[in-house]
């Protein structure tokens, strides 16, 4: 009877516990198993018997056993049962029951007891100490306790006399110990297995897989306070530029990974997000984004504004009007002319920007299909470039300091190797220069000796002219003939006849195929090249034909004259149509540029002619101060060298129209003397001479490089092979061609 009651006191308590543990929310289910085998480790004890924790700490008897707080009491008072045997209390080991559902209260659940009674500490012996038991601490939620699952396992399974070691009255609880409390078998403050001696944890605290807190992980900073300190410059250049222009340039060449290693390592970001938002709004076309940016940008006097802010003087309905233009093209692409003209009307027109342009894009409704718009509009496209374009046009309107320019870094290095080009004084080196070096060329490597004299063409020769290619080389002058050379053997391969009265000049066509010869006979006529046949001659002027300028495509060619009634006409390669450009005044000498904007006459007296070659109306005249002898355009289209009679060539920028350089030395006089642009690069300018000299400058600092001694009595011209930068040809009145 009374070992049913013990049992079912028994039973209680532990049914009673796991529901107070469950009202606790215990974080894990580790703890009820925890606690579940610590109470099968501990040994039935009657209820008049001394409850002996396994920590030696309580001996309780019959009179001084409770139940936990609020909970009934079962506990019998009959106090005659026999006491098992005992040792010390901090030796005690139990047998475990036989019965395996008898189970005693848990020490968590002793401890309870003594917190609920103040019981006193009673030894072994049954004395009772004088000293009162002070309450536990409380038991931590989601912290393991010191009397761990082992303890419990090793005190049912040990089978031997050998006593338990004493444990220390302070290790109940984490936190109370001296040492910290162990995580996983390593010291509190530490982890994966890392651990150090007890004299050097201050030092060590905080310690994380082996790296010091607060310091770079895998090389990596992770915040501003742990990044290394750079001074703000890079050999005077501005650290956050330089950091920059290598992130744009990595990303341009496809290291995306390695652009933004740098932007974390060094903590400098190419572009804001509201830059990087609106440079994603425009290539992906969404315009009402990229206006609604636009609008919140500020200019560079008047802050940061949201991000966006543009360059001084930007003109912010001119970008307006470039993001219209762009939606309105597209719609037309599109097909939906229906929105392309409320976007024409609604959206372009307002702005009141370019009245001319307007009409132009008003005359694209009436395009029939897509290629007809691409075409006149000499547009690519959505899915062309048209975009990237549009964007690089407005990216120079926005502030560099937040929008980097396209290919800065690029285009920076291509300063550099120019600039060293234009410091080169003898520059012939056909390769862009290394950036590993310093670029500089031997002067033993440019073209100052004669290699070779062709035949004498038994009169004066007037025009030397190499081909495109450089595979072929034309000479004419008072001769009736043109004749044709290859370079690379000085073999003869054509010689075009039946000119009368000379020919003063010949031009090659851009695919170099063919070949226009202006002649004294007042005629011109167009050869092949290549078979040496006459394909057609031109009409007779009134005057000698004086120059000649090729399309782009090699249909068409405009040919000048010294007739004012037909001083300038365009004739057709494979027809004979003719269009008349009506202008009235002589043309002495006529050229054009590569890309086929620009068309430049000079008349007999002292004024230049530049005409657009597209809608063949006037640009600008240029009044000059003596009579020009002949004209060149570069091949950038840009500079204009005009040679003139008082001996000065002087460079001309067609775009600001302004007088950017000249050159001194030769001699002019009543006669046509040629220059030209030549050399790697078009580094140089050259030109035959009065004297008989050639005369040698550097284009861009106008600076005499060489004086060769030429011809008897006159240089007439010079010509540069572009195929080979180190061979010119030369050639005079003495009638020889001099390479």
């Amino acid at each position: 009877m009374r070992l049913s009651s013990v049992l079912l006191s028994d039973t209680c308590h532990q049914s009673r516990l796991r529901v107070y543990l469950s009202r606790l929310r215990l974080s894990s289910a580790r703890h009820l198993k925890l606690l579940s085998r610590q109470s099968l480790a501990s040994d039935v004890v009657s209820s008049d018997t001394t409850a002996v924790n396994t920590r030696g700490e309580v001996d309780l008897d019959s009179s001084g056993a409770r139940s936990l707080p609020g909970l009934p009491d079962h506990t019998s008072d009959d106090s005659t049962a026999p006491l098992p045997p005992s040792t010390s209390s901090s030796t005690e080991r139990f047998d475990p029951p036989s019965d395996p559902t008898s189970v005693a209260p848990s020490n968590l659940q002793l401890q309870r007891n003594q917190a609920s009674t103040g019981t006193t500490n009673i030894g072994p012996s049954g004395a009772r100490s004088s000293r009162l038991l002070s309450p536990p601490p409380p038991q931590r939620l989601g912290r393991r306790r010191r009397s761990s699952i082992h303890e419990g396992l090793l005190e049912f399974a040990d089978t031997t006399d050998e006593p338990a070691p004493k444990r220390r009255r302070g290790d109940a609880m984490m936190g109370e110990s001296d040492t910290p409390d162990p995580h996983n078998g390593a010291p509190l403050g530490y982890s994966n297995g890392s651990s150090v001696s007890p004299s050097q944890r201050t030092a060590g605290a905080g310690v994380t897989n082996g790296h010091k807190a607060g310091t770079a992980v895998n090389g990596k900073s992770s915040s501003p306070a742990t990044r290394p300190q750079r001074p703000p410059t890079y050999f005077g250049h501005d650290r956050q530029e330089v950091t920059r222009l290598l992130i744009q340039a990595l990303s341009d060449m496809g290291y995306q990974t390695a652009a933004e290693n740098v932007s974390q390592e060094s903590g400098f970001e190419l572009e804001s997000p509201t830059v990087a938002g609106f440079r994603s709004a425009v290539l992906s076309g969404s315009w009402a984004v990229a206006e609604q940016l636009l609008s919140g940008a500020a200019h560079e006097e008047g802050g940061q504004g949201n991000g966006l802010v543009l360059a001084a003087g930007a003109d912010r309905d001119l970008m307006r009007f470039w993001l219209r233009q762009q939606k309105f093209l597209e719609l037309l692409e599109q097909r939906d002319t229906a929105h392309a003209l409320m976007a024409l009307r609604g959206e372009l027109t307002p702005l009141s920007h370019d009245t001319a342009k307007l009409h132009f894009l008003s005359s694209l409704l009436m395009c029939r299909s897509t290629e007809d718009l691409m075409a006149k509009a000499e547009w690519d496209g959505a899915n062309g470039q048209s975009r990237k374009l549009l964007l690089s046009e407005l990216s120079k309107c926005i502030s560099p300091s937040v929008m980097l320019p396209e290919n800065r870094l690029a285009v920076l290095l291509e300063q550099v190797k120019q600039s060293q080009i234009d410091t080169c004084l003898y520059h012939t080196e056909a390769m862009s220069p290394s950036l590993y070096s310093d670029h500089f060329c031997d002067r033993r490597n440019f073209p100052t000796e004669v290699a070779i004299e062709l035949p004498d063409l038994a009169g004066e020769v007037w025009q030397v002219q190499f081909s495109h290619d450089g595979t072929k080389l034309a000479a004419c002058g008072s001769r009736e003939q043109v004749v044709l050379w290859d370079p690379k053997t000085f073999e003869v391969l054509r010689i075009l006849g039946d000119h009368e009265g000379g020919v003063g000049n010949i031009s090659w066509s851009p695919d170099d195929s063919m070949l226009v010869c202006c002649s004294q006979d007042k005629f011109a006529r167009l050869w092949n090249a290549n078979t040496g046949t006459l394909i057609k001659r031109l009409r007779r002027f009134e005057e000698p034909v004086s120059g000649c300028v090729w399309a782009r495509d090699s249909q068409s060619f405009v040919v000048g004259t010294l007739d004012r009634a037909h001083s300038l006409c365009t004739f057709n390669v494979h027809d004979e149509e003719v269009f008349e450009w009506g202008k009235r005044h002589r043309v002495q000498d006529l050229c054009g540029s590569p890309d086929g904007r620009w068309l430049v006459a000079v008349d007999d007296l002292q004024t230049v002619h530049v005409y657009n070659a597209v809608t063949r109306e006037l640009e600008f005249d240029m009044e000059l101060k003596a009579r020009p002898t002949s004209v060149s355009i570069s091949q950038d289209s840009r500079h204009l060298l005009v040679n003139k009679r008082d001996g000065e060539a002087q460079l001309i920028d067609l775009v600001t129209r302004n007088s950017v350089q000249k050159f001194f030395g030769h001699t002019g006089g009543d006669y046509l003397i040629r220059s030209s642009f030549g050399g790697p690069n078009e580094s140089f300018v050259l030109s035959g001479s009065e004297d008989g000299n050639i005369l040698i400058w550097h284009k861009n600092t106008g600076a005499a490089v060489e004086r060769l001694s030429g011809h008897h009595p006159r240089c007439n011209a010079v010509s540069w092979n572009p195929a080979d930068p180190f061979m010119l040809a030369s050639c005079g009145d003495d009638g020889r061609v001099k390479m």
